[in-house]
């Protein structure tokens, strides 16, 4: 089946039986859904509790209600590692940008294994996605430093970043990133991203550190301030889930074996997604 027919499928059999993502956090019920069946099918894998890909399957998922995934559509990524969701831009024709840390300064993060580096547009590419000529076609590659972020990217209709901004030095930093990412966008334009939320505290937190943690104080002042800016921040949703999977956490050292929620220091961390639109004008 054709991205363009798999499209048609899901616009009429999908749709309309959901509502829109929310700027929200990982939660058990999710994972039992169609969109998320359909999203991980589409990476070659099957639903697992697991943050990470959560993260993967809310931003596609996110993209897709806002008409952004489909034919001539321009994404620009930060942090992209060698995560699949180019292949899955580019299998649906989007013209994408993957950016990640400059190679030496990841490799001295320590970020060189566990495929968290982009070395390349080769580390993207995923045979079981999308064949490779398409790939090579609608996929570039560049390093970029996302506290800055060159002037010359501009003009994109999506962006979007999977748990990244939270290990650009401090909160402060990650605030900033969420307003400068805008300036890569058209006019109306969407971005995606997500984070580290901390479940144990509004007060006490990570900062000043290779992994922040935000608080939902942290979350309300940047989308205070997006919103005063004029921009657009989906409703925020902070519910934590009523599943079994939502109770556990995964406690140091993780097993990753049910992941939604996980111990980083003396808190209790998972994934938040946020969803902005670029004011029109």
């Amino acid at each position: 089946m054709t991205a363009i027919n798999e499209q048609r499928k899901w616009n009429t059999n999908l749709l309309g039986d959901i509502g829109k993502r929310r700027s929200e956090l990982c939660k058990a019920k999710d994972f039992h859904k169609e969109w998320y069946k359909r999203w991980t099918n589409e990476m070659g894998e099957e639903p697992n509790f697991h943050r990470k890909q959560w993260e993967y399957v809310y931003v596609l998922q996110a993209l897709w209600e806002r008409g952004c995934i489909q034919q001539g559509k321009r994404g620009i990524g930060f942090a992209v590692g060698t995560e699949p969701l180019p292949s899955v831009f580019a299998k649906y024709g989007c013209d994408v940008l993957a950016t990640d840390i400059f190679q030496e300064e990841g490799i001295a993060k320590g970020w060189s294994t566990d495929n968290q580096l982009c070395f390349g547009v080769d580390s993207l590419y995923k045979c079981n996605i999308c064949d490779e000529d398409t790939f090579r076609k609608r996929v570039e590659y560049m390093p970029v430093d996302m506290n800055e972020i060159p002037a010359d990217l501009r003009n994109f209709d999506f962006n979007w970043s999977s748990c990244s901004f939270e290990h650009l030095g401090t909160i402060e930093r990650g605030i900033q990133f969420l307003h400068n990412q805008l300036k890569t966008l058209k006019p109306g334009g969407w971005a995606v991203h997500t984070t580290e939320y901390n479940v144990s505290s509004n007060d006490e937190t990570q900062d000043n550190d290779p992994t922040v943690v935000f608080r939902q104080r942290d979350i309300e002042t940047v989308v205070a301030g997006l919103r005063h800016q004029g921009h657009f921040v989906e409703e925020l949703d902070y519910s934590l889930g009523g599943l079994p999977q939502d109770f556990n956490v995964d406690i140091f050292p993780h097993k990753q074996e049910i992941h939604l929620k996980l111990q980083i220091d003396r808190f209790v961390v998972t994934s938040i997604g946020l969803i902005i639109q670029k004011k029109a004008n």
